[in-house]
């Protein structure tokens, strides 16, 4: 159980971060003396950058008019002289490109560091440009902070330096418009259940949901109103996953790191009062790659209680149907939770369902005793 520590953080992290996320912007010096990027200079496969910082710029200097071309598997070197436009004093500078397109600048997306006092040689960062990376414009971040200690914070604001933005545009990667998802705006949306999807997070997936650094997949679930309580498993994975489990406002519903089939989550969670729910499945630390989620749902009265005789004749239905041995109210439900039908005072009469599609149905039986349900099909 290697997460417990990090957990008793984890709300104030986690809803910080829920909504897909933007760059931030209200960074950088407040003084536009000494410390600053003198230049920036990255050739790709198709154009280039060629920046010289001073005079120095208070806040976040956007360059984002500047833009070159980098192929996904290429290999690369940023060239960033960390001077001044003034005094010379210590300090760090440090490198980024947003690879995953997420909004924010992630640890392992650092193209490298710089610690001293200027002048000093211009710094060559060699990268790579990760393969799985999605093609399409991200931002390049540069970083000098006088006095600072590394790593720098992307997102940190100070009063001598400089923190400079351009854009990167990927190409030769992943097309991954066919890959929802990403978020909860896009999350792919489970109708039916019980659910089952095997997918792949180590490509065309960011880091929205910051419990860890892995990419994360939202899954939607609107819980029927027969529905007691929903189970997911990640057994058969193929690395350590966590899963989270939100509602529509962000707010923690459940998670768990490992289930009983080792290093792969499983939860099960009572939608009882929830409306929209997303589950979230990443991974542990960095970890990604192919997984596999099964999502199954616990419908309320499925133990029977005391309607032993009560019987859906015929079923599979096609035209019509009766409940036997039942007087009270009944209501049809499509596993989606849309209600079909709905009789108050039902005595055994035939309900006609020439017109409902094909399917399974919930069928919820009350009385005062008793509240029971029952599938029916329809073919």
């Amino acid at each position: 159980m290697h997460k417990t520590l990090l957990y008793l953080s984890f709300p104030l992290v986690f809803f910080a971060t829920i909504s897909s996320a933007q760059y931030c912007i209200n960074v950088g010096p407040t003084s536009t003396i000494d410390s600053n990027v003198e230049s920036v200079v990255l050739a790709g496969a198709s154009g280039s950058i060629s920046h010289n910082g001073c005079p120095g710029v208070v806040g976040l200097q956007d360059m984002t008019a500047l833009s070159v071309t980098l192929n996904a598997g290429g290999n690369y070197t940023a060239i960033i002289e960390f001077g001044t436009c003034g005094g010379n004093y210590a300090g760090a500078g440090q490198a980024w490109i947003d690879f995953d397109q997420s909004g924010t600048f992630d640890p392992m997306e650092s193209l490298g560091t710089w610690t001293g006092t200027p002048p000093a040689l211009p710094q060559n960062f060699n990268f790579n440009v990760p393969v799985g990376s999605q093609n399409g414009a991200t931002r390049m971040r540069v970083i000098q902070q006088e006095s600072g200690t590394l790593p720098l914070n992307p997102c940190g604001s100070f009063t001598w330096g400089s923190v400079m933005d351009f854009t990167i545009n990927i190409a030769n990667g992943v097309d991954c418009s066919g890959y929802p998802g990403d978020d909860m705006n896009d999350a792919i949306i489970v109708s039916n259940l019980p659910y089952a999807d095997t997918n792949d997070n180590s490509y065309c997936y960011g880091n929205q949901n910051l419990v860890y650094n892995s990419p994360d997949v939202y899954y939607r679930i609107n819980p029927s109103p027969m529905m007691e309580s929903i189970q997911v498993s990640m057994c058969g994975s193929g690395f350590d996953t966590f899963l989270s489990v939100v509602d529509a406002n962000g707010q923690i519903v459940a998670y768990n790191d490992d289930g009983s089939c080792g290093t792969q989550s499983e939860l099960t969670f009572n939608t009882e009062g929830l409306g929209i729910v997303y589950v979230i499945v990443e991974g542990w630390g960095v970890a990604a790659g192919e997984y596999i989620i099964n999502i199954e749902a616990n419908y309320a009265g499925s133990e029977e209680l005391d309607f032993n005789d009560v019987q859906l004749v015929p079923n599979p239905a096609e035209d019509f149907f009766s409940v036997k041995s039942f007087n009270g109210t009944i209501s049809v439900f499509s596993l989606s939770g849309n209600l079909i039908f709905e009789s108050r005072n039902y005595n055994g009469e035939a309900i006609n369902t020439t017109d409902w599609p094909y399917g399974c149905y919930q069928v919820k039986l009350q009385n005062e005793n008793v509240t029971v349900n029952r599938k029916l099909i329809m073919q």
